[in-house]
């Protein structure tokens, strides 16, 4: 097993890696850009190592560096989290060739996945379902106009390399076809390097649900069931969970069949997600597959009972899998709710900035996946995350009940706005109780006002405004008021609670 590992990442799921590490008695070493000099990975790592300025592409995207900041601090191995270099072929190969062992699948299996036309073509080689569309990358206007003309309206656009839900355009009808494909080939281009573009038939009201698979390098790959999808806003997950009130048993069954069959066709190895959508007659097709731990995998880990980042840095390490497809079981239900610093009265809109006051949730069957801490900033430079709230039920019903009881307790005070009343709207709402929704949710039934009659409460906003205001005011007319700081840890030392120099000369 390894000694000590690199966490190439920042946020909640650095934190989440380092807590992995620290259970399995490894230490942990983070990188850090100069705006994340306090943030809460680096509060919690053994080691932290600063990399460069704040703009990612500067500090956390220099392969140089965090390959120079492993090699200095001893890591044997490296784990790249999600985003950033997660899916990055190169990366994995740099790591290789440095002698470090990359927590993640191999750079063959990231380059047959990572490029979305020819992972369908690999698919449908394998057999497994894909949507209709084009058979390669187009480059044309017309060409997409003549491909639309023979599948039929609606259609989606799709950037050859996207993810995350950039680079895709709905076209409803041939008048706005134009237009998406302009916007989707220069997004294509800034966001990815990458212009090539590619069609599917869009699919009727669909469900968006994954299958969690996992290899090891000894031949053995098992699906965890599925997750649900479906809440989105901008072509984003914002709420997930397991199992989906949708799939019959026989599908579920049909689906990680399936994935499990994906992950082979590439001699995958560690965790990855088979990302498929669903239409109203429980026809599946493949979407994509991320060749990564997910933003979403605690509630798997809620349902199975099985640690996938502890489980990647085993296999990784060399180890099989510990169990075999007979031994899964979902037990129960898992909700996650993904809380940003947004605006969501205002299409969702980033709304970072300093978090002067926290109250997580607590009590039975709810987890906290935090990456700040009150007195922490949300910078402008990285996505807005705060945390990932997810509980558990013995069924779907106790789920959703204890997420809007976590949701009531949960409270940031601070310069920045959060999504925390918009997920209280979404856990009362009808259709969602019910199981009744698709992609097109929030889209169709978001209103700004509903969600401030439905989902907030004006006794408990009032209460926080007055508390905000108060600690304002104490601030402003004591000296001797306390800064409002995360709770150091037990064994940490003084220079890590003043903010961490670099250990290293950049």
């Amino acid at each position: 097993m390894f000694k000590r590992i690199l966490i190439a990442n920042r946020g909640e799921i650095a934190v989440r890696v380092i807590r992995a590490c620290r259970d399995m008695g490894i230490e942990a070493v983070a990188v850090f850009s100069e705006a994340d000099r306090t943030a809460l990975h680096v509060r919690e790592a053994d080691y932290a190592v600063a990399v460069g300025p704040a703009p990612a592409a500067e500090s956390y995207l220099k392969i140089d560096r965090i390959l120079e900041a492993a090699k200095r601090t001893g890591a044997e191995a490296i784990h790249p989290g999600y985003g950033f270099f997660s899916e990055n072929a190169r990366f994995a190969r740099a790591v290789a060739d440095a002698g470090l062992t990359f927590i993640g699948p191999s750079p063959s299996a990231i380059e047959q996945m990572g490029d979305k036309v020819e992972a369908r073509k690999l698919m449908a080689a394998a057999g497994v379902p894909v949507v209709p569309g084009s058979p390669g990358t187009l480059e044309t206007e017309e060409e997409v106009r003549t491909l639309a003309a023979k599948i039929g309206y609606p259609i989606m656009l799709k950037a050859a390399a996207g993810g995350g839900g950039k680079g895709m355009r709905l076209i409803e009808r041939d008048e706005d076809l134009g237009a998406a494909v302009r916007m989707v080939a220069s997004e294509a281009k800034s966001s990815f390097g990458d212009g090539r573009f590619y069609v599917e038939k869009f699919v009727n009201r669909p469900r968006h649900i994954e299958v969690q698979v996992f290899a090891d390098n000894h031949g053995n790959t098992v699906h965890l069931f599925e997750r649900e999808c479906s809440i989105q806003r901008r072509n984003q997950k914002v709420v997930e969970e397991s199992p989906s009130p949708f799939i019959t048993p026989e599908m579920r069954a049909r689906m990680g069949e399936v994935a499990v069959r994906a992950a082979r066709a590439v001699n995958y190895s560690g965790a990855g997600t088979i990302e498929f959508l669903a239409d109203a007659d429980r026809n599946f097709y493949f979407l994509e597959m991320n060749t990564r731990i997910q933003v979403e995998h605690p509630v798997t880990e809620m349902v199975t009972g099985v640690d996938l980042v502890k489980l990647q840095i085993e296999v990784a390490a060399g180890a099989k899998l510990p169990f075999a497809q007979s031994d899964l079981r979902q037990r129960g239900w898992a909700v996650e709710c993904r809380i940003y610093a947004e605006d969501s009265a205002a299409g969702f809109t980033p709304a970072p900035g300093r978090i002067d006051a926290m109250t997580l949730p607590q009590g039975p069957g709810v987890r906290v996946d935090a990456g700040v801490y009150a007195g922490a900033e949300v910078s402008v430079f990285y996505d807005p995350m705060i945390a990932k709230l997810v509980t558990w039920g013995s069924d779907r019903l106790e789920a959703i009940a204890r997420m809007r009881r976590a949701l009531s307790e949960f409270t940031v005070v601070g310069e920045l706005a959060t999504n925390l009343d918009f997920h209280r709207w979404i856990m009362r709402h009808p259709r969602f109780l019910a199981g009744d929704f698709d992609t097109n949710f929030i889209r169709q039934e978001y209103r700004v006002e509903s969600a401030g009659v439905n989902g907030a409460d004006p006794a408990r906003t009032a209460a926080i405004l007055a508390a905000a205001f108060a600690a304002q005011r104490d601030r402003g007319s004591s000296r001797s008021t306390p800064t409002v700081q995360a709770p150091p840890p037990i064994n940490a030392s003084a220079w890590k609670l003043v903010g961490r120099n670099a250990i290293l000369a950049r």
